[in-house]
């Protein structure tokens, strides 16, 4: 029987790799443009091919429908979870009806997560070509295979399969009977199965893709030094790691610490798939044993904390960049975001618009997350405001107003009154108000674009509710303040009002100021009370130093657009955290260095925030695990890194616990708070730093001090070392 092409499924959770990891038929040759091959991949227990072997293999993706079956599958018959589930006959061949079962000829669906939540760019279930008859939602992606390129030909039986006979064949089809029908009829469910209780995750995905298993997200010489603790049976002892920053970032003395629940997400995906083990197989020295890779085809997370790490010393040694990276760019964004939410003060809106500057779309999303964090008001991305629910804001692009050339391009032009009536001409009401307002500035009319006056009519009649004018395409004086004044009164005379304006270049500060005039000379001149609080907005490369200049001079701005110095971080492009090893089997553990800076404190600590009597904090206290807790009031002899060899008494108001556990047993154990709750705890929290600590120009250092006890096992092994 010979191999029938297979298209690339939407399905695919390897967003990474062009052919479908559901499938490695070798006429599969439709791959998207300048993409590597895949390496060999399982063929799923799903697939259908005739004369093709199931396979237990099926990768763990935010896709995957099997959410609590670990890794491997003895086979498909033994699965709990498909034994449960309703069959259906399938040419000769049984198909379990999975909640995210993609084959066309499945008569009944019910996904476990609502599509809704996966973002229209991800791998999702419903795809153009999906033929469900319970599906109601259909992804917007063109097909990745033509339907030209998939040719169907019935080989064994030239009657039509039953179920499919009344669906057209999708590129997910490889049933050889499944007739190609051009023209899809209703189909008919041949039986209805309850509904499913969601057993995934119901957040949304963290990025425009669904995540691949994280294992493989890892610099090679972990997985190296994984198989030396293998090789020499230390791979279970148990060990512990911290994940933490030599200095605070941008020369100032704290950073928010950020990326717990991508951290998270990251741990409940820790597994090397059928495939990522092959891949280590290929690139990995052809000496290691086959033993070996059947061991990290079995690992997981489940026994591992996070931030502070503990679990067996493999996992521990092999989480360490999986973590750096999913916690390093997180926290220096939101820091970043903080510094500017600090120079901007609290009254200031910030619109974070990195998105075509950020580091490719996963950096984009991350910058909007953290950004938001760290205390900006809202964003100019979509898909940030869609899977995260932060509150979204634009205004309006100088290519929309250069488009325009003159009135007659305006249509429609008719506006009907906010409290009823009959629509007026609002492009005829804009002239008659420019020549008022022209005179009231004293400036000619000619010297206004009519392009201009176009747009902004345009795009009134559209957003009548929510109008906004770019003011510097042309002239800002001359131009854009006159155009956009007239089309506001006369919005105004039919009950509407507008909501800003923007300036995109030029001193905007100054200008900020001189617009704010003209809004306060026309709302008193034609008695329009509002209109001289217009909010403007201001964009354009702006950095702290911008913020600086607009606090030095004085300025009218109420809302600022932050790109390129936001998601960027030019002053500091990474924060610099890292991953040290403080304890195996019981023992502690140093790091020696001719670099003191670089040496690492040892065994398994706690870290307390002590308060002074005004509720700031004044300094973070590490102390042994198995140390008693400091208590309010009671005088504690420490020793600031830094400044070792001397002793200092502290009497602290009030102590606060740092860690928290929220992993454990391969589980999160401790609920997650919201978006909006951590981004108003950052806030709390920044606001407790004395001005001291918290100013951005040479801070008070920061003091991070340990104990006592902790200080003696320090010299101890420093001088067991020597």
């Amino acid at each position: 029987m010979g191999h029938h092409p297979c298209a690339m499924s939407p399905m695919c959770c390897h967003p990474l790799c062009p052919v479908s990891c559901i499938c490695r038929h070798p006429s599969v040759t439709s791959v998207l443009p300048s993409l590597l091959p895949c390496p060999s991949v399982p063929v799923s227990s799903l697939c259908c091919h005739l004369g093709v072997p199931l396979c237990a293999a099926i990768p763990v993706s935010p896709l995957c429908c099997h959410p609590r079956v670990p890794l491997v599958l003895p086979s498909l018959r033994q699965c709990p979870l498909c034994a449960a589930t309703p069959r259906v006959q399938l040419c000769r061949q049984t198909c379990p009806v999975s909640p995210l079962c993609c084959h066309p000829c499945c008569p009944a669906l019910v996904p476990r997560v609502p599509l809704s939540l996966y973002p229209p760019s991800a791998a999702i279930p419903v795809s153009p070509l999906c033929c469900h008859p319970c599906a109601n939602v259909h992804c917007a992606l063109p097909p990745r295979v033509s339907r030209e390129r998939f040719k169907v030909s019935c080989v064994t039986n030239p009657a039509p399969c039953p179920p499919c006979a009344a669906m057209p064949a999708s590129p997910l089809c490889c049933h050889p009977c499944c007739p190609v029908s051009p023209s899809p009829r209703a189909p008919t469910p041949r039986f209805r199965i309850p509904p499913i209780s969601p057993l995934l995750p119901v957040s949304p995905p963290l990025s425009p893709c669904p995540r691949p298993a994280m294992a493989p997200l890892a610099d090679l010489y972990q997985v190296s030094m994984a198989y030396g603790h293998w090789r020499a049976g230390r791979h279970r002892a148990p060990a512990a790691a911290e994940l933490f920053f030599r200095r605070p970032p941008f020369r100032g003395s704290f950073a928010l610490g950020a990326g717990l629940a991508e951290g998270l997400r990251g741990l409940r995906a820790f597994r090397f798939s059928a495939a990522d083990v092959a891949y280590l197989r290929s690139v990995l020295p052809s000496t290691i044993d086959d033993a070996f890779f059947d061991y990290l085809a079995t690992l997981d997370a489940s026994e591992v904390p996070f931030l502070q790490v503990k679990g067996p010393l493999l996992v521990v040694q092999l989480l360490e960049t999986t973590l750096l990276c999913l916690i390093n760019y997180a926290s220096l964004v939101a820091t970043n975001a903080a510094r500017f939410r600090l120079l901007a003060g609290p009254d200031m809106k910030l619109i974070e618009m990195g998105l075509r500057r950020a580091q490719g779309p996963d950096g984009a999303l991350s910058a909007s997350k953290y950004s938001y964090i760290g205390g900006f008001d809202c964003t100019s991305n979509i898909l940030a405001g869609k899977l995260y629910g932060i509150p979204v804001r634009g205004t309006i692009a100088h290519s929309f107003i250069m488009s325009f050339r003159c009135l007659e391009e305006v249509q429609p032009r008719e506006l009907p009154p906010r409290a009823g009536g009959d629509p007026v001409d609002l492009a005829d009401l804009a002239v008659s108000w420019l020549q008022r307002v022209c005179d009231l500035l004293q400036t000619p009319p000619s010297k206004a674009n009519q392009g201009e006056l176009a747009a902004f009519v345009s795009y009134a009649v559209t957003f009548p509710c929510d109008f906004q004018g770019l003011l510097d395409t042309y002239c800002v004086r001359r131009s854009g303040l006159p155009n956009f004044c007239a089309v506001a009164l006369a919005l105004h005379q039919l009950g509407y009002q507008a909501i800003g304006v923007r300036l995109d270049s030029g001193d905007l500060a100054q200008q900020s100021k001189e617009i704010r005039g003209v809004f306060q000379a026309c709302g008193a001149h034609f008695q329009v009370p509002w209109f001289g609080t217009i909010p403007i907005a201001v964009s354009n490369d702006i950095s702290e130093q911008s913020l600086e200049e607009f606090r030095r001079e004085g300025s009218e701005i109420d809302m600022i657009g932050i790109g390129t110095h936001l998601v960027t971080c030019p002053l500091q492009p990474s924060l610099g955290c890292v991953y040290k090893l403080v304890e195996v089997n019981g023992c502690p553990c140093l790091k020696l260095t001719e670099d003191e800076e670089k040496m690492t404190i040892p065994g398994m600590k706690a870290i307390y925030r002590l308060y002074d009597a005004a509720g700031h904090p004044f300094m973070d206290l590490m102390a042994l695990e198995e140390e008693p807790s400091p208590s309010a009031g009671q005088e504690l002899g420490i020793r600031v890194l830094g400044r070792l060899e001397e002793t200092t008494k502290v009497i602290p108001s009030t102590v606060e616990a740092l860690h928290r556990t929220y992993f454990r047993d391969g589980q999160v154990c401790e609920p997650l708070p919201s978006l909006p709750e951590v981004r108003s705890h950052a806030q709390v929290s920044l606001n407790l730093l004395s001005p001291a600590h918290r100013r951005l120009h040479e801070p008070q250092p920061y003091p991070v001090a340990v104990t006592e006890r902790l200080h003696q096992l320090f010299l101890e092994l420093r001088q067991g070392s020597l």
